[in-house]
């Protein structure tokens, strides 16, 4: 019987760990599902502000910092109390932007799926300095 539960036991961990593996973002993946994102955002080198701002350095950036970007009130608050673009964070916005920013303006109803928002936060921390 201890045979049997330590067979279940390590049959859960092996489980648990494969999941974790693929939670891993793909950053060549990322990149073909941020094309959704480049009519408005801009990233690598000689990027620029559009309608919303260059995501080069987003990860580990307060929100609201781009110079020269018009960030809504309710970013820029978000910013004021010291709120960090994470992977955490950029993923639950990614999830539902609106969830995190309710008054924000970007309109992007978000990735429902959860390894297309993994692998676009990898293909973001390519632009990281």
């Amino acid at each position: 019987m201890k045979i049997l539960s330590g067979i279940a036991a390590l049959s859960i961990a092996l489980f648990v760990c494969a999941g974790a593996a693929q939670a891993e973002g793909n950053p060549e993946e990322g990149e073909a599902v941020f094309k959704k994102c480049r009519t408005c955002h801009d990233v690598g080198e000689g990027g620029k502000n559009k309608v919303g701002p260059v995501l080069n350095n987003i990860v580990g950036r307060k929100a609201a910092s781009v110079d020269g970007f018009a960030y809504s009130t309710d970013m820029k608050n978000l910013g004021a109390k010291g709120f960090v673009w994470s992977e955490e964070n950029l993923g639950k916005y990614l999830q539902n932007v609106k969830n995190v920013v309710a008054n924000g303006k970007m309109v992007f109803p978000g990735l429902g799926d959860a390894q297309d928002r993994e692998d676009v936060i990898a293909f973001l921390k390519k632009f990281n300095k």
